[in-house]
């Protein structure tokens, strides 16, 4: 384990049956809980097959992903995480996006180049105030939560994703024929407070902020 750490994360073992634009997408809704991605590259050529690479504007970040998601069940595979061996070289090659220098500059640099910079709202943070958070008109607590304004590639295991990182997490029920509206069911009403707080105007995508209410009773 001689590879130093850096901003972008090597990730292999992923289920190769899975469309790359569907990858893309959940390899951000699942490793954007840990800080800001950059960029994230999925390559599907035959020798490149299973893997991708998550660039983090953050080196915290890119740590704390690794130790978290370690052989966590992607697609039912378990994924495996390392430090990339370069921080941008592999980026470069594969987008021709990014040169040498990012290592050094990733921190002055990155943060006006990705339109993502905006996607990601971690818990805590001041909601930018377009966001829409503040005017979700809610119901009582429930335990079960009311997700709406998803965009149409939203799948269960993407939404599975976001959510079992909050603790009581029981299961994601999606509607059949409404792409754009789900449930999600915690054990109590408190943990669904919290992952319902966190995750308040969440973008999956560039356009959609999710919209989260308790379910009416």
């Amino acid at each position: 384990m001689d590879i130093r750490p850096n901003h972008t994360i090597y990730i292999n073992n992923i289920n190769d049956k899975v469309k790359k634009e569907e990858m893309q997408r959940s390899l951000y809704a699942l490793f954007s809980q840990f800080g800001q991605i950059v960029d994230i590259v999925a390559m599907k050529t035959m020798k490149a097959r299973g893997q991708a690479f998550v660039v983090f504007k953050e080196l915290a970040a890119a740590t704390n992903a690794l130790r978290q998601l370690q052989g966590f069940p992607f697609y039912n595979k378990p994924m495996r995480i390392q430090y990339a061996k370069t921080d941008s070289e592999v980026i470069a090659k594969a987008r021709g996006t990014f040169g040498d220098k990012d290592k050094k500059k990733d921190k002055k640099k990155k943060p006006q180049e990705p339109p993502t910079s905006m996607l990601k709202k971690p818990a805590g943070s001041t909601s930018p105030p377009h966001s829409g958070s503040a005017q979700v008109a809610d119901n009582p607590p429930n335990y079960i939560l009311f997700l709406n304004n998803l965009p149409e590639e939203t799948n269960e295991m993407m939404l599975s994703m976001l959510f079992n990182q909050f603790p009581g997490f029981k299961e994601v029920r999606l509607v059949p024929g409404k792409h754009d509206i789900s449930f999600v069911e915690f054990e109590s009403e408190n943990q669904a407070g919290v992952a319902k707080d966190a995750l308040q105007g969440f973008r999956i995508t560039a356009t959609c902020a999710m919209k989260i209410t308790y379910a009416k009773k």
